[in-house]
């Protein structure tokens, strides 16, 4: 009877939650998590490329170095122009809303809010921050967020200590960071969403052009064979075909009304041990002191030579 009540709640938890959540956010990271383990493949791309086929440059900026158990910033920066619309689900134009993930190396974390600093908490007012899974807080997701305000995203990390974890190391780390703004071409179905342009399946003759149930448009064709087919055009892509028109299979039946993309990009950190740092100084100083000894007594044996005459 619990086994009975715990599935009828989870299921009435997920219908809520499909139904509040706007469609616009349907190909953000978030949903990579119900159908990959890790969101960085083999080849290095990171899956939500699959989804937003379109390409657009991310940065970003990370510390060379942080010393460990220490509170630092990863800041991605989404760039593209203020005040971009985008076209919605139900195929109305919307703001432009943004995504990234962060793959941190392991052991580095979400920095706890209790040592956020008053600028951080400046900078991530709004912001809310998901780890990919249980067992992956190294990754982390944001989105989506409104565009004009989130041009970057701030993370806070917290590092990790080698002296209380014995399987993390001094030194260098790969960061890989994924940005993205607007919508995605594909649903993670596979199916295309109607922020992509469409085309036709085969060579034919637009008979007629009706709008559908939901919105959108079903192109009639007839092929050469005589054979009846139809494209069905979803809410808020502009045909640019008519009636009459001869269209050769895959050519356009409609505009590319995507404005947004995604990209990548891996950086490196390094996990700095403060005795190195301390060696490395006193190395230093050990350095430029034998450096001052060596002038020193090179003018005391010139002046040497000097007075004997040498």
């Amino acid at each position: 009877m619990r086994r009975l009540i715990t599935i009828i709640l989870s299921s009435l938890f997920l219908g809520f939650t499909i139904f509040i959540a706007p469609q616009s956010s349907w190909a953000y990271p978030f949903w990579a998590q119900q159908k990959f383990e890790n969101p960085r493949e083999a080849t290095g791309k990171i899956v939500c490329a699959n989804c937003h086929v379109a390409s657009m440059p991310t940065r970003a900026e990370v510390p060379q170095s942080v010393a460990a158990d220490s509170v630092f910033k990863a800041v991605v920066e989404i760039p593209y122009k203020k005040g971009t619309e985008e076209i919605g689900a139900d195929g109305s134009k919307v703001p432009l809303q943004v995504g990234a993930v962060v793959m941190l190396p392991e052991g580095f974390k979400l920095a706890p809010q209790d040592r956020w600093t008053d600028e951080i908490k400046k900078e991530t007012e709004g912001v809310y921050f998901t780890q990919y899974s249980e067992d992956k807080d190294n990754i982390l997701l944001v989105g989506p967020l409104p565009g004009d305000q989130n041009k970057e995203i701030v993370f806070p990390i917290l590092s990790p200590d080698p002296r209380t974890d014995s399987n993390i190391t001094f030194g260098k780390y790969a960061i890989h960071v994924g940005g993205n703004r607007g919508r995605g071409q594909v649903y993670p179905t596979g199916e295309k969403s109607n922020n992509n342009l469409f085309s036709a399946s085969q060579t034919g003759l637009i008979e007629s052009i009706n709008s559908s149930e939901d919105g959108g448009s079903i192109i009639n064709l007839v092929n050469e064979n005589g054979d009846a087919f139809t494209e069905e055009i979803p809410a808020g892509a502009t045909i640019i075909v008519k009636e009459g028109d001869k269209v050769e299979s895959g050519s356009k039946l409609t505009n590319d009304p995507n404005v947004g993309g995604f990209g990548q990009i891996d950086t490196e950190i390094v996990l700095q041990s403060k005795a190195r740092v301390i060696g490395l100084i006193i190395f230093f100083l050990g350095v430029g002191l034998s450096q001052i000894m060596l002038v020193l007594k090179k003018k005391q044996v010139e002046k040497v030579q000097a007075a004997e005459g040498i």
